[in-house]
């Protein structure tokens, strides 16, 4: 599983990527075609930010003559509903907990983009953590019980395919792959926001899979990345 590589977090347009996020989609293409790396089957999310990461990575494998199938679009790739979490459920929140609207209030706040990363980060957390374990419902919203069962799906769909010693990559976003990795380790809910928060632009994350079993390989590696800004979380 690959998590998109880094969108446009600050543009009033967030599902594109941006120039250093298309670097990024590039270096990986370029690295699983040193490795000669061969894919059998490719999935990819509905999302503009997903898609063109695979797009980026198959123009190295047509550069270099190496066959790239073609993706197919799983809806279950989509991440958890990020616009109603933050149109609906934010505001919602913020009229019960004033610390939390405190937090809203600042987080578009500081002199550099970095600055206002970690003010959003500190804002979506605990709105993240609110979604998890909402009871009331919101009309519109995915809630977290429907969105965990959707990643479920997905890894159905795409671990069941008939056909020994499969390749598969999937483009898709970190809360999917942070519940993937959470319900293939057994852990409990909270883990997979965890998780989430750890997954690095570009990265890939590796499961080896049977009909009956899905295991854990590698996590976050983001080793096709040489230097150190280009690791990037948003």
């Amino acid at each position: 599983m690959i998590r998109h590589a880094q969108a446009s977090f600050h543009a009033d347009h967030y599902d594109q990527l941006s120039p250093l996020g298309e670097r990024q989609a590039r270096l990986l293409g370029e690295s699983w075609v040193r490795q000669r790396c061969t894919l059998d089957e490719i999935y990819v999310g509905p999302r503009s930010r997903q898609q063109q990461t695979a797009e980026l990575v198959a123009a190295c494998y047509e550069r270099a003559g190496l066959k790239f199938p073609t993706p197919i679009v799983l809806q279950e790739l989509d991440e958890y509903d990020l616009s109603g979490i933050l149109q609906q459920l934010a505001p919602q929140l913020a009229q019960q907990d004033l610390a939390f609207a405190s937090l809203v209030e600042a987080q578009g706040r500081g002199p550099t983009n970095r600055d206002r990363e970690r003010g959003f980060q500190t804002m979506f957390e605990p709105l993240m953590r609110h979604w998890q374990t909402a009871t009331a419902s919101t009309d519109g919203v995915e809630s977290w019980s429907a969105f965990s069962e959707r990643v479920a799906r997905g890894l159905r769909r795409m671990t069941e395919q008939a056909g020994r010693s499969r390749r598969v990559a999937a483009f898709t976003s970190g809360g999917f792959i942070g519940v993937a990795t959470q319900r293939v380790l057994r852990a409990p809910d909270p883990t997979a926001l965890e998780i989430n928060w750890r997954i690095r632009n570009g990265a890939v994350t590796e499961f080896v899979f049977s009909c009956q079993r899905i295991t854990l390989d590698s996590f976050n590696n983001v080793a096709h990345f040489a230097e150190p800004d280009l690791v990037t979380y948003r």
